[in-house]
């Protein structure tokens, strides 16, 4: 069986952003500082892996403030952002709360703000239900930001605001997005948009990778969860990119030897919120069955980093 040859591009950068990376830091160094348990206020970052390593370190997931019995904990709000109303909340709670929203997610909401004052009406470009997509529309008072989630949506907006504005979901398809916005700047050629994109540099580069490989693999395999808007998207690049087999590896997951068998070469990329760790358990796997070699594309070398809060420090 072993003797089958099956070479393997690995896309990099893959897995871990620097706003995760913040974001797991920061619970970790909170339960340090505060003791367990620790509150997060849903998923820290979507991976179940993360979530089960964190809960087994003292933190206690929730989704909403009211869940937390004893409220002289501290609570923790997660990467992809909240609505105003909930630290607000957690003030009028006497709350003690850490903040792990990414950067990158806080630089669109002080951008929602900053439009919504100088009088513009807003759009967000994301997916409905997402809770980076709830956070964002939660900075502005209800009526003032409108949804699209695709180009159907752009192509029937109506509105009867004459100064209009867009932002983003962080972890959006570059390609995708971009055609909802041509779309929206040929209805409204006066539309305002972002002074710098929006779509993070992870998500951006992440796929960038995928693309610069997946036309030279027969199977292309994404490590991530299946709530990772990130990770999903990666699955979409490599199929539009020339690899039609391309399927998300997530903790239910099945491995589909029979699939890799009749392969060649198969690529292998993990969303922002995935572990290096899964990605080596996935190909440890593959090397008790093929003979394995490995070639790692890399196309960007990242070097951000986000600090933690002072006060964890």
């Amino acid at each position: 069986m072993k003797n089958k040859e099956l070479k393997i591009l690995l896309s990099a950068p893959r897995g871990f952003c620097a706003g995760v990376e913040r974001a797991i830091e920061i619970v970790e160094k909170s339960i340090l500082k505060y003791g367990a348990p620790v509150y997060v206020r849903h998923e820290i970052v979507h991976n179940k892996f993360v979530v089960d390593d964190l809960k087994s370190k003292g933190a206690v997931f929730v989704e909403e403030l009211e869940e937390i019995e004893d409220k002289t904990r501290p609570v923790i709000f997660s990467a992809h952002g909240v609505p105003k109303k909930v630290p607000e909340d957690a003030k009028n709670y006497n709350m003690t709360y850490v903040d792990a929203t990414c950067p990158l997610v806080s630089k669109v909401h002080r951008e929602a703000e900053n439009l919504h004052r100088a009088g513009y009406h807003l759009i967000l470009i994301g997916h409905q239900n997402h809770p980076e997509v709830i956070g964002t529309m939660g900075q502005l008072p209800k009526g003032s930001i409108d949804l699209i989630q695709n180009e159907d949506d752009a192509k029937k907006y109506n509105t009867k605001n004459r100064k209009i504005s867009y932002v983003t979901q962080t972890t959006l398809s570059v390609d995708d997005t971009s055609d909802i916005i041509k779309i929206l700047k040929d209805r409204f050629p006066s539309i305002k948009e972002p002074a710098k994109e929006d779509i993070c540099y992870a998500t951006t580069n992440r796929q960038m990778a995928v693309k610069s490989i997946a036309k030279e693999c027969d199977l292309f395999f994404v490590i991530g969860s299946r709530n990772s808007s990130n990770s999903v998207r990666l699955v979409e690049v490599a199929k539009k990119s020339g690899c039609s087999n391309s399927q998300l590896i997530h903790s239910q997951s099945e491995i589909p030897f029979d699939l890799i068998e009749n392969s060649n070469t198969i690529g292998i990329s993990s969303g922002a919120s995935a572990p290096e760790i899964l990605v080596d358990n996935f190909i440890n796997e593959l090397k008790n069955r093929f003979t394995v070699s490995i070639d790692e594309v890399e196309i960007i070398k990242e070097n951000v980093v986000f600090k933690v809060p002072k006060k964890l420090n």
